[in-house]
């Protein structure tokens, strides 16, 4: 079930909401046509009439063709609060010369901010790298939703990578800034310091002990980080964010690569699974079903 959107079209547009809406409309339709064809995709607006409440907000209309009264919902009635965090590290600008990890997660989180809106439900965005460089709490209007969609569009058209990225430290911050019980999705690459795990383990714990459930994308690009396919060839490899450069064969170190890579993916899962979160590998590209299936279960489950 993917969406068919070309990366051409991910990579240079204009229009942040009016990209959301495609692909979501895509992965609806997508959705109607696969084994998830029963999965609800129709989304509340109205709630029963209660007997003895306020006539005041009864929707007549829907009366007249149903023969039942229902209210219509308004903000303070909002079913879910969603904070997104996204990693705006420098690593997140990785690959340069294609779709890269920060506009797919940019895309992704404009896109769950439109299933959110037909849901009624409440958005917050927060933007991390060293520091929080942005943050601001849920809220359902859609005034609220055209101001995250304006942030979400400055890292599409950012040109310049962030500084060093300080995960745990910023995700510590967030788990006490967010004072109602919330859905908490991260985009991120996961990428620390080597010895910095266990700091970021205890700050996706730190989410949960605040009685928040989390939903963790892993962006990665699959072929290059993954799968560390290069040609053996003469290779300048840069970290993004200290700038230490090296030259090397990649055959010289991709076993070495791919065991230390794996070796921390498995920890990434067992902690996640201990905590009780939810762990998605997300590889940047066209296809957002695997972004807006899982958080669409995820929603499900918390209803």
């Amino acid at each position: 079930m993917t969406i068919s959107l070309s990366e051409t079209d991910l990579i240079q547009t204009g229009n942040l909401e009016l990209l959301a809406k495609q692909v979501v409309e895509g992965f609806i339709t997508g959705l109607h046509k696969s084994p998830f064809h029963g999965f609800s995709v129709e989304f509340a607006e109205h709630r029963l009439y209660n007997t003895g409440e306020s006539t005041r907000h009864i929707d007549w209309k829907l009366f007249g063709r149903t023969d039942k009264l229902f209210v219509k919902r308004y903000e303070e009635e909002t079913n879910l609060r969603c904070q997104i965090v996204i990693d705006d590290s420098a690593s997140m600008y990785y690959p340069a010369n294609r779709l890269n990890k920060i506009r797919f997660s940019a895309i992704a989180a404009a896109s769950i901010m439109n299933l959110l809106k037909k849901q009624r439900d409440a958005s917050g965005l927060s933007i991390i790298d060293d520091t929080i460089s942005f943050h601001s709490p849920c809220k359902s209007s859609s005034v609220h939703q055209k101001y995250l969609l304006m942030e979400l569009e400055s890292l599409l058209n950012k040109l310049t990578p962030s500084k060093q990225s300080n995960i745990a430290e910023n995700l510590h911050q967030i788990a006490e800034m967010i004072h109602k019980r919330s859905l908490v999705i991260v985009f991120s690459d996961m990428l620390q310091n080597v010895g910095d795990a266990e700091n970021l383990f205890a700050a996706l714990q730190h989410l949960k002990y605040n009685k928040h459930e989390v939903v963790v994308f892993q962006v990665e690009d699959n072929e290059t980080e993954n799968q560390f396919s290069f040609a053996n060839k003469p290779y300048q490899f840069i970290d993004s964010e200290s700038g230490e450069r090296i030259k090397l064969f990649p055959n010289q170190i991709r076993e070495a690569y791919l065991e230390a890579s794996a070796q921390y993916k498995q920890a990434l899962k067992l902690r996640c699974a201990q905590y009780k979160i939810d762990l998605v590998h997300a590889a940047i590209g066209t296809d957002f079903s695997q972004v807006l299936l899982p958080f669409l279960v995820k929603r499900n489950k918390l209803l």
